[in-house]
């Protein structure tokens, strides 16, 4: 059984593993617009300028690429224990923790595939200094002055070895609504986008063709125009990020995108989804078929393929 819509509020932040610390920090900083708020250890944290929360982004030194930890933020206190309860109902185990400035306990689980998963209620409100004021006051944080400027973290797209386990722990246990999907030939589902809010989708999750589990494809991050994923494409080619694919717009959930890699090795997406949203509240899951998705993206762009992922970004 389906839990209730609406436990879930929205993703909170990301953490995302980067074998070159200073250099992630400068791309996202400088390419991307965002502003650091703390840093400790090893670990920095950054947000966008339109999150009203701590830290919309984590990096963390490590040797290799990938993911840490997807921050959900559920509606209530009781809202998280539901979701506690469901976790452990489903037979997963997960344990208490307080570890992040502006957070106070995450109870940390995991999807089938082994990502990590943080739950919380608990949040402090983001407080500009005074350099970092609006003018305002229902924006937290001054629009940034460099860098493509991106408004806050849209989703994460995940490479599972099993897309439909995974789908269906974020569908039964955690509560989102699966939209659209690709159904191969074969009858496999090899990858499905949900939501836990009007967005048409806040996570995804992708075939890994290794047979890998806990790998991730992308994390993305929202502009608010087209135009500015133009331009993002255009400070690219000017301060040497490498662009995979793009501009283009998706042929799923129709998003207008840019692929780049950033310093450490991880794909990251810009992204303009924001005038499209999901009201039907029984809304009909879409489905691809194979040969559908051999058609490319929307305009005819060859799809690439989610094993380009972790370590050096093919040579273009």
């Amino acid at each position: 059984m389906t839990p209730p819509l609406g436990d879930i509020a929205h993703i909170g932040h990301a953490q995302l593993f980067t074998p070159d610390l200073d250099a992630s920090v400068a791309f996202f900083t400088d390419y991307m617009g965002l502003t650091v708020n703390g840093e400790q250890g090893g670990t920095v944290y950054l947000r966008t300028f339109d999150d009203y929360e701590h830290h919309s982004l984590v990096l963390t030194a490590r040797e290799q690429p990938g993911l840490g930890r997807l921050a959900l933020r559920t509606s209530s206190e009781e809202a998280l224990r539901r979701r506690i309860e469901a976790v452990e109902a489903a037979g997963g185990t997960g344990h208490w923790a307080e570890d992040e400035p502006g957070l106070g306990k995450v109870y940390v689980t995991t999807d089938p595939d082994g990502h990590e998963h943080a739950l919380y209620w608990e949040s402090e409100y983001y407080r500009a200094p005074d350099g970092l004021k609006p003018a305002l006051k229902n924006q937290p944080q001054a629009k940034p002055n460099r860098g493509v400027g991106v408004r806050r973290l849209d989703h994460v797209n995940f490479l599972a070895a099993d897309v439909l386990a995974n789908a269906e722990f974020q569908q039964h246990v955690l509560g989102a609504r699966p939209t659209e999907q690709i159904r191969l030939d074969t009858g496999k589902i090899a990858a499905r986008w949900l939501t836990f809010t009007d967005k048409s989708y806040d996570v995804v999750y992708t075939s890994d063709w290794t047979g890998s589990a806990g790998r991730l494809h992308h994390i993305a991050f929202a502009t608010d125009t087209r135009e500015d994923i133009l331009r993002a494409a255009d400070l690219a080619i000017d301060t040497g990020v490498f662009i995979e694919t793009g501009p283009h717009k998706h042929a799923i959930q129709q998003t207008f995108f840019l692929y780049v890699y950033e310093p450490g090795g991880n794909r990251i997406e810009l992204c303009n989804p924001l005038t499209r949203l999901v009201l039907a509240p029984d809304w009909p899951l879409v489905t691809w078929t194979e040969e559908e998705r051999k058609k490319g993206q929307a305009w005819g762009l060859k799809t690439i393929e989610s094993f380009h992922t972790h370590g050096t970004p093919p040579v273009a």
